[in-house]
């Protein structure tokens, strides 16, 4: 029994290095972005300006690049896709409010901020 007792020590001696330098690493982990066999996606350009025009239009470029990336899965991309021309369709009728919320709720829906 004596004999396993140093065993014992090591492992907790062990554990608790492990934890004391997760705890004290000071820098957050980076994880690495998922990249396609090709190499990195294209850089998206998003739209620029203020409006619900130009909301909606960068996030319909970020989900499209969430698609080709597979980041995010097609059916989901094209169900979201559709949630955003509803925004569009009423932001295009002058209904800004009525737009934003809708791209407000498509987002939250969809786990976007």
């Amino acid at each position: 029994m004596a004999a396993s007792r140093p065993c014992l020590v090591l492992l907790s001696t062990a554990a608790l290095a492990a934890i004391l330098g997760a705890c004290q690493s000071g820098k957050p982990a980076v994880r690495e972005p998922m990249v396609a066999a090709g190499g990195p996606p294209p850089a998206v350009a998003l739209p620029t300006g203020t409006g619900c025009g130009p909301e909606i239009a960068r996030t319909r470029a970020i989900v499209a690049s969430d698609v080709a990336t597979e980041n995010l899965n097609k059916a989901v991309g094209d169900r979201f896709d559709a949630d955003l021309a509803r925004a569009a369709g009423e932001c295009a009728a002058g209904k800004s409010g009525e737009a934003l919320h809708l791209l407000a709720a498509a987002k939250a829906r969809y786990g976007y901020r």
